[in-house]
């Protein structure tokens, strides 16, 4: 049986050198206590891969929803080689959550697609807030830093 591998327990020795790239951050606010532990993860792993910090160029926007159009923004109007988009997206009693999940992937893949850069799909889809905790920090780890390890990564295999 294959073993479930989790980025939250990287090896370092194993990632490329942050030091060369600009990495952009786009945060949705809905579902802040959840997203802001997120970016924090991402924030402080990039550092720890060498990213400098004036190289991380971080951006709000209300929800989810809006994480395209942040990233678009981002590879736009900054020299950024990547951009992390982190978000929390949990089902409630409506169709809504699918709608939303479904346009974040297909427009982060459109914006990646466009810039010929990478766009990073950090948007939490879980069923319930506790799901959310776990992936924030919890006991699935915190899916910022897998973010941030996935970020680099695409950077160093775009050279």
């Amino acid at each position: 049986m294959m073993k479930k591998t989790n980025l939250s327990d990287y090896d370092a020795t194993q990632i490329p050198s942050g030091k060369p790239y600009k990495i952009g951050i786009v945060v949705a606010d809905w579902n802040g206590e959840i997203t802001h532990a997120l970016q924090q993860g991402a924030h402080e792993t990039l550092i720890s891969l060498g990213v400098l910090p004036e190289n991380i160029n971080t951006k709000q926007v209300p929800g989810s929803y809006e994480l395209t159009t942040g990233a678009d923004w981002m590879l736009r109007h900054t020299n950024c080689d990547a951009v992390i988009c982190l978000g929390c997206v949990i089902q409630g009693e409506t169709r809504h959550f699918d709608f939303i999940c479904e346009a974040v992937a297909n427009g982060l893949t459109n914006v990646s697609l466009k810039h010929e850069k990478p766009v990073i799909f950090g948007l939490l889809t879980t069923n319930n807030i506790q799901q959310a905790y776990d992936r924030a920090g919890g006991k699935h780890g915190n899916k910022g830093i897998e973010a941030a390890v996935t970020a680099v990564k695409m950077c160093a295999l775009c050279e």
